[in-house]
């Protein structure tokens, strides 16, 4: 879920090199320092990024993790096999290559050699067959669990090489492998998954950077990982600060105390523009994300049971509206769950026009009439009336609530709208299934495999069908789709998917939004490419005239 989403130690003692280092409690000031004239100045060991994240993590542990907050964490510190690149290509992780079996049943992983967790044990072929049958394992309340439940045998015949099969065909299963972080068999052997104080204070990882340190709704604060196999960590401490309000994320960054956000389109298209000193400090990016928000209906309330409330729902909203309102033009209306102008698509399918007066027609034919004339509609003695939950501190979604509120009381349909705080807002509310329709939005990979969000299978505690929808000709695409390498026929199948939900209407598509960060101009590195900017995140680095916070070194 979206968003893919921290008061600052300003003085910080670490292990970095042999050598025990602290940061300074003041920053440098950097007037008369021009960012072009040293672009191509050469990386440097040092400083702090500052980003903000308007809700905390929940879990350190990425196959319990189902929010973007607690993956965006993890990710720094636990690594799959596989990833996509700055492409959007399969290239290796902690596997250096890997080989599919001519059958298609197999897959071969050669892993890295050489690669150590953070407490000095080395990293094995074991740790991968551990994490898969961790994730395969009963208890383990995991949404990505049906990816592997596939995996029907695994061998590690020496300590570099991981084998999994499957029973059949199962396209994604590359792609799969980009999602598994892989967790150290050492220190997890002996834990319940679910229940461990691993959750927050791991005691080994082997990703770029380290927990350092995580105060609950406040920050968490990474720090470099010195042993980093894939190279050189430049960037000494990440820092999370937890600033649920976008607009509170805005003035800290006027003020120059945080470097990364993701702007709102208020601030990207007026604001920015009107501070001289964002201007000078800052580079903002554009572009469309992979990821789309959808007003979701809890298909368990009785309200939501009857597909023409739905429809005439998605009929009295005004997509357009929202994308100039909310976005200011910066985003595309959708008709159907993939990232638009990519071939998954299925272009037959439309966006459905603004027409209330149709949306009351299809209430009316379902019964629902103003019988007391008090403006709203009513059925038996009952108002048609529901509650929409969004998080707080995301301005898009509230925005687009209230919209939607709106304009669903012109049609006699009562709204109200709750925002929740993030980390309630997921574990009280949508692991719950306590809500009775929801703005959210999922974060999608170049894979075009869906069945973690739509199969009827995956209804269960912590799974990703949250809103319990089911639909057999669905189910048979989703599981169609993943039995043939056949990019055609898995396009056949994916169409049919998409006509089946477009005419459920589980869900209404609102829209997707472009992706709008804006990252301090002393980080150098950054190269935007089909992947964004963050996909070398961890290779990020300030010249050493730049660095803002500077590290120091002290006898240990």
């Amino acid at each position: 879920m979206d968003s893919r989403p921290h008061l600052i130690h300003l003085c910080s003692i670490f292990m970095l090199l042999g050598l025990l280092t602290a940061c300074s409690s003041e920053p440098d000031t950097q007037s008369g320092i021009s960012y072009d004239s040293i672009s191509n100045a050469s990386p440097a060991f040092g400083d702090r990024l500052i980003t903000a994240s308007i809700g905390d993590a929940s879990t350190l542990i990425p196959m319990i993790a189902g929010d973007s907050a607690s993956h965006e964490i993890a990710g720094w510190l636990y690594q799959p096999l596989l990833k996509f690149d700055k492409s959007l290509n399969i290239t290796g992780q902690l596997a250096q290559s890997w080989e599919v079996s001519k059958d298609g049943l197999s897959i071969i992983f050669h892993l890295r050699p050489n690669i150590s967790w953070n407490d000095g044990q080395a990293f094995t072929s074991e740790d991968c067959a551990f994490t898969l049958a961790l994730i395969q394992d009963k208890h383990t309340q995991s949404a990505y669990k049906s990816d592997y439940a596939k995996v029907t045998a695994f061998e590690t015949p020496d300590k570099h090489t991981f084998i999994v099969h499957y029973a059949e065909v199962y396209s994604p299963a590359l792609s799969t492998w980009a999602g598994l972080a892989i967790m150290p068999k050492h220190i997890f052997k002996d834990e319940d998954i679910m229940q461990t104080d691993l959750a927050r204070h791991p005691k080994a990882t082997l990703g770029p950077y380290m927990l350092k340190d995580w105060q609950a709704q406040q920050s968490i604060t990474l720090q470099a990982n010195p042993n980093y196999y894939a190279g050189k960590v430049w960037i000494a401490e990440r820092m999370t600060r937890i600033i649920p309000d976008s607009a509170t994320q805005f003035l800290e960054l006027t003020a120059g105390h945080i470097d990364e956000m993701g702007l709102t389109p208020t601030q990207y298209s007026r604001l920015f523009e009107s501070k001289r000193v964002l201007k000078e400090h800052y580079d903002r990016y554009k572009y469309l994300q992979s990821v789309y928000t959808y007003l979701g209906f809890n298909l368990q309330r009785p309200l939501f049971k009857d597909q023409r409330v739905r429809e005439a729902i998605a009929y009295a909203i005004d997509r357009q509206e929202l994308i100039d309102g909310v976005l200011l033009g910066l985003g595309e209306i959708i008709a159907s769950p993939y990232k638009p102008g990519t071939s998954w698509v299925n272009q037959s399918l439309k966006p459905r026009n603004f027409n209330p007066n149709k949306a009351k027609r299809m209430l009316a034919d379902a019964g629902w009439t103003d019988s007391d004339n008090d403006g709203y509609l009513d059925k038996a003695g009952k108002a048609l009336s529901f509650t929409i939950i969004t998080n707080n501190g995301n301005k898009q979604r509230a925005d687009t609530a209230t919209i939607i509120q709106q304009r669903l009381k012109q049609i006699g349909v009562k709204v109200n709208v709750r925002l929740i705080e993030w980390s309630a807002f997921i574990e009280n509310f949508i692991n719950k299934r306590q809500f009775d329709a929801v703005i959210l939005g999922w974060s999608l990979t170049p894979e075009p495999d869906q069945f973690n969000i739509w199969h009827s299978s995956q209804t269960g505690a912590r799974q990703f069908n949250f809103l319990s929808y089911n639909n057999a000709k669905v189910d048979e695409a989703l599981v169609a789709a993943t039995r043939t390498f056949d990019q055609e026929k898995r396009k056949q199948w994916y169409d049919i998917m998409q006509q089946e939900i477009y005419h459920d209407v589980p869900v209404v598509f609102l829209y997707a939004p472009y992706s709008l960060p804006v990252v301090h101009k002393r980080f150098q590195g950054i190269k935007p490419a089909p992947a964004g900017i963050g996909y070398n995140s961890e290779f990020w680095y300030v010249p050493k005239e730049l660095q803002k916070y500077q590290i120091t070194s002290i006898k240990p």
